[in-house]
């Protein structure tokens, strides 16, 4: 078996008869059959080949074939972005009257899949905080089908033990979804821990220069066997070009997430104990609370950091507008750094309250460390700091 580096950059689709040494782009939206025979056994899944590239497209397959051999994933299906494929990740598999049990720290709109969308159509959710997961076992009902966690959590950066996860996920006979995006495959594989299914936005570090969406489910092949038969008949086919794009920007995720995690590691420990912050949040901090445990399943901390700010969202929105370099946008996992106030932004359709159960503060600032030089980013954040006083 070869290592991750080595995958990631070798796997790719066969040549075709010009023997081209990068994967070419397939950008048709149908193939064509030798004969109407052939056409029927492709439709009859008699014989394997691409029909429709709303179905499938070798730019497609392409990037799942990668992504599964990071993973450690029997199959996948990859989605016109990540939120399709949180959505596609709980739709395909759920049905009526079915229950899920969810870590209450989750992305904005993964909170309005399960606490507004889902509920119209009779799937109903209950959240557990994952500072008392050994009372999650009296959170389960009877119709509870599926345990769908984020780890670490966006922005709020909680670890959720995947061992145990895993285990209590087989104990119960449930589906378990992880959204593995902060850590990429790279740095974490929730598959060998017993997730069964593993989502992502590729729009994250998997492109990692900000330029194409795209999402990706990941697990078991019988479960993604009912994913794929959803997103055939639903729709939310990623491009061959966006495909394309991230299945190369895949040969060099190993080489970006090695820099985005020694910067953020360096940044959240110049800033710790900063005299204009509460904290500073970073999983391969020993002052992190779950330290140990991010330590135990993950390679490295990642590329994310959050600063609280003392001052509140005033102070938070004086240090934001102060920075001269850091990019103001509400991505991520960009080659560029990048801020954004949760508060006020990604998650706030949250209540109050349920932003303050999940420890988004009106300070907390959402830092997405790039792969510039270090020193200027310090120098950058040390300012706006200085300047928001």
């Amino acid at each position: 078996m070869s290592h991750f580096e080595t995958d990631a950059i070798r796997l790719s689709t066969s040549k075709s008869n010009q023997r081209e040494h990068s994967a070419p782009i397939y950008l048709t939206s149908s193939f064509t059959f030798e004969s109407a025979e052939e056409a029927r056994q492709m439709f009859s899944e008699e014989i394997e080949g691409n029909i429709y590239s709303r179905y499938a497209n070798p730019n497609t397959s392409d990037l799942i074939q990668k992504v599964c051999a990071a993973e450690g994933t029997e199959a996948g299906i990859a989605t016109a972005s990540g939120m399709a494929a949180m959505f596609g990740s709980i739709a395909a598999l759920l049905q009526q009257g079915d229950h899920v049990l969810a870590s209450r720290s989750l992305f904005g709109s993964t909170h309005q899949l399960l606490t507004r969308v889902f509920p119209k159509w009779g799937i109903t959710s209950t959240y557990g905080d994952i500072s008392d997961i050994q009372n999650w076992e009296s959170l389960l009902k009877p119709n509870t089908k599926m345990l769908f966690i984020e780890t670490p959590s966006n922005p709020g950066l909680e670890i959720i033990d995947l061992e145990w996860a895993g285990k209590f996920a087989d104990t119960h006979g449930l589906i378990l979804v992880v959204d593995n995006c902060f850590a990429t495959p790279y740095l974490q594989q929730p598959a060998s821990w017993g997730a069964h299914i593993v989502t992502h936005s590729a729009t994250k570090y998997i492109d990692g220069q900000g330029r194409v969406l795209g999402g990706l489910i990941l697990g078991k092949k019988e479960l993604i066997k009912e994913v794929e038969f959803f997103a055939r008949h639903t729709g939310p086919a990623l491009s061959p070009f966006n495909a394309w794009m991230l299945a190369k920007s895949m040969e060099t995720l190993a080489v970006r997430m090695d820099r985005h995690c020694s910067n953020a590691l360096r940044v959240a420990e110049y800033f710790g104990g900063n005299k204009h912050l509460d904290f500073v949040k970073y999983p391969f901090l020993p002052s992190h609370p779950q330290f140990n445990l991010a330590k135990k399943q993950m390679k490295q901390g990642g590329g994310i950091i959050t600063l609280s700010l003392k001052g509140g969202i005033q102070r938070a929105q004086r240090f934001i507008d102060s920075l001269q370099m850091i990019s103001i946008t509400p991505n991520l996992g960009d080659s560029r750094s990048i801020v954004t106030h949760p508060a006020s932004t990604t998650h706030s359709k949250l209540t109050v309250d349920e932003r303050q159960q999940v420890g988004i503060s009106d300070g907390l600032v959402r830092l997405s460390v790039g792969l510039e030089h270090v020193d200027d980013i310090i120098q950058d954040l040390e300012r706006a700091l200085d300047l928001s006083k």
